[in-house]
């Protein structure tokens, strides 16, 4: 993959140069180069953990060139990592360390007023929904991260814009295996995955249809799911939002294997939400969503499904100070998921204040690693520096 990025970034160097050489003599190559990055660092306290003492600190050093050319053409590249330590402890009794230095983003990008093809380690997200998304299929964005952290995949993406402003989304991603929200059973990373969407205005909104092709491996899940090296899976994607003075949208996704695996054959996963801003004080901005994911030997039998609501409440106290209130019910499990967050902004330095109180099994379906660290009852701080 790295050796694909660096071959499409100096064939689409001579390729640009040459044809805007041709075009036009008398127009000169603007180049960019910056680079600034992200330092957090943070304590957690949670009383219900065997190691209640939890300090981290990460860097995310970022690189970036590009080079203009007439006529809007643009080359550019991005490169990223993830650098972390932490520290967890129970004081004057345990005491465990962790760390590591992963990529984070590397891709090379071509474009044009209309065109982009990007190639590398990116990141990919879409949909309408913002708390509880059927449509989370390459990305682990949690609303309640101030860092809004995810990992990026390998693959090629091309992206065509319409005058109309409708576009074309159509990828291809090889290499990719780590776990993702809605995966039941890991990516086989040696044969490609693919897929598109389209995405085009209809009246006071937008409307989006996708689809995703990957093929999966079963034979680590164990819990008597049947055994499969290869099972080819198909993703369809159904949503709109429409701006109504009140924001609604609807989201939904269906996920089906070509194999029988008993109950996890078929997944449908649905979500309703609304936002609107309240002219109370400063103003209240609330979003709500409602998802319904179930699961079954055939398609929208709807006889294994879980409920999840999702509540933001989101109000700015002056210029640089904002609390935000995020709540999950699970309808099934009567249990609640309560965070609340206080953010004071400074010129390039954010102070981000959090307290949480869940359930210490962490059955949210969509979260990643960031959202399970909220598990049980604990309060965070966090300073984030951006240069």
């Amino acid at each position: 993959m790295k050796k694909s990025i660096a071959i499409l970034f100096v064939f689409l160097y001579f390729f640009t140069v040459s044809k805007c050489s041709a075009q036009d003599s008398t127009k000169t190559v603007s180049d960019t180069f910056y680079f600034n990055g992200q330092i957090s660092l943070w304590g957690n306290y949670n009383r219900n953990d065997s190691l209640p003492l939890y300090l981290g600190i990460r860097y995310i050093p970022l690189i970036h060139y590009s080079l203009r050319f007439p006529h809007q053409k643009l080359l550019d590249f991005e490169a990223s990592a993830n650098i972390f330590g932490s520290l967890s402890s129970h004081p004057f009794d345990s005491l465990n360390t962790d760390g590591n230095i992963t990529p984070y983003r590397a891709w090379a990008r071509y474009s044009t007023k209309q065109f982009e093809l990007r190639l590398g380690l990116q990141k990919i997200n879409f949909g309408s929904a913002t708390l509880l998304r059927p449509l989370m299929w390459f990305d682990q964005l949690d609303p309640r991260d101030p860092l809004k952290l995810t990992n990026g995949v390998w693959g090629l993406l091309g992206r065509y814009y319409f005058l109309n402003n409708a576009n074309l989304w159509m990828w291809c991603l090889y290499g990719n295996n780590k776990d993702r929200p809605w995966d039941i059973g890991k990516t086989n990373k040696h044969i490609p995955e693919a897929g598109a969407r389209y995405q085009t205005p209809i009246p006071k909104g937008e409307l989006g249809f996708t689809y995703h092709y990957r093929t999966v491996d079963t034979r680590d899940m164990g819990y008597g799911v049947p055994a499969f090296a290869e099972i080819p899976e198909n993703r369809i994607g159904l949503d709109a939002k429409w701006d109504l003075g009140v924001g609604l949208w609807f989201e939904g996704t269906w996920i089906s294997k070509s194999k029988d695996v008993g109950n996890l054959t078929n997944q449908e996963i649905l979500n309703i939400g609304a936002d609107n801003t309240f002219g109370i004080g400063k103003g209240l901005t609330a979003t709500f969503e409602q998802l319904l994911v179930a699961s079954d030997k055939h398609a929208f039998a709807f006889n294994n499904n879980v409920l999840f609501s999702g509540l933001s409440l989101s109000y700015p106290l002056g210029l640089v100070d904002n609390v935000n209130a995020i709540v999950y019910y699970d309808w099934k499990s009567n249990a609640a998921y309560n965070f609340l967050n206080w953010n004071h902004n400074f010129k390039n330095i954010s102070f981000y204040l959090m307290g949480y109180w869940n359930p210490q099994n962490f059955l949210l379906p969509q979260q990643g690693n960031v959202g399970s660290s909220y598990s049980g009852q604990g309060i965070q701080a966090m300073l984030v520096y951006n240069y």
